[in-house]
């Protein structure tokens, strides 16, 4: 004879399994953000002209996942200060408005203004190092690059120009960082493909990338000071029928009046990069590449004359 069955009684068994599955989710939502600091993978995210991310990091190699969510392409530079005593004041007061007048006299044609105007950039500015960041990463986008930082105070950073000729940093996009002596103990995992770049060879980069997940490793055999008064870096873009190389070339020269300058040029997809870093050193990036032209561009001038400029072909596999 088959037993009463208590409805009451099943639908508390079913409450108790229904509370620990709950938490047995929330257990592992913890363990992937757990997996997520092993692996030192800080977020950057910028929705408008702003970054934001954490104010404290480790030294040693940190892996950045920045999510470009505004209208405009952007980049992010690790400036490390020679100085922790520099503060707001520092950069607003004395060392951003040296290139906004620099840069509103180029855009006027006034070169010999726009050169005494850069003069007036603070000295310690001449002396920041470079420890690496992401390239150009076009909206809606989001740029992977890994790079190793020593302890001080940082100045993250992005100086493309507005529509109106303006620095982004002028419209506040940048941010101190402070880098602590703690290390990270985290290493990258190997790359599929090595990027060396240098001022008299331009890149060297022989591998053929395949579609789907692609890691660089970029290695700057030196770094000297172009025109535009800075280094070289390695862009990755991605470029349609309806794109002009050479005009690409022009725009990634700050120095031009509408150089880094929105909007881009037509036909261009910017997937990230590593942006400057010191003679010596290397960072790393990933993407996801579909079939499709791509290059490798960095923001010099005349960077197809200087060997800095490199166009391949990825096949579906």
């Amino acid at each position: 004879m088959l037993k009463k069955i208590n409805y009451p009684y099943i639908g508390i068994i079913l409450l108790v399994l229904f509370t620990i599955a709950c938490k047995t989710d929330k257990k592992q939502d913890v363990q992937t953000e757990a997996e997520k600091k092993e692996n030192n993978v800080i977020e950057v995210i910028t929705r408008s002209m702003d970054f934001q991310t954490a104010d404290t990091l480790k030294s040693g190699w940190n892996t950045f996942a920045y999510k470009n969510l505004s209208g405009e392409v952007h980049f992010f530079i690790m400036d490390k200060l020679p100085s922790d005593s520099i503060v707001e004041s520092d950069i607003k007061d004395h060392l951003l408005p040296p290139f906004d007048d620099g840069m509103k006299y180029l855009i006027e044609g006034k070169a010999d203004s726009a050169m005494a105007a850069f003069g007036k950039i603070p000295a310690w500015f001449n002396i920041v190092k470079r420890y690496g960041g992401t390239g150009l990463i076009s909206p809606g986008k989001t740029a992977v690059s890994s790079i190793n930082l020593e302890p001080g105070k940082y100045m993250m950073e992005c100086y493309v120009k507005a529509i109106n000729g303006e620095w982004h940093t002028s419209h506040g996009m940048w941010k101190f960082i402070t880098v602590v002596d703690e290390t990270t103990n985290f290493s990258p995992d190997e790359a599929d493909h090595i990027i060396s770049v240098s001022s008299t060879d331009g890149y060297a980069f022989d591998t053929q990338p395949k579609s789907g997940k692609n890691r660089f490793k970029v290695e700057f055999i030196d770094q000297v000071p172009h025109e535009h008064f800075n280094g070289h870096d390695v862009n990755l873009i991605k470029y349609d029928a309806s794109a002009n190389i050479d005009s690409l070339v022009y725009w990634m020269n700050w120095m031009n009046p509408t150089g880094l300058r929105t909007p881009t040029p037509k036909g261009f997809t910017f997937l990230g990069g590593m942006n400057n870093c010191e003679a010596g050193e290397i960072g790393y990036f990933e993407v996801d590449l579909e079939s499709g032209n791509y290059l490798l561009i960095s923001e010099t001038p005349k960077a197809d004359e200087k060997g800095m400029l490199k166009t391949f072909f990825v096949n579906d596999n």
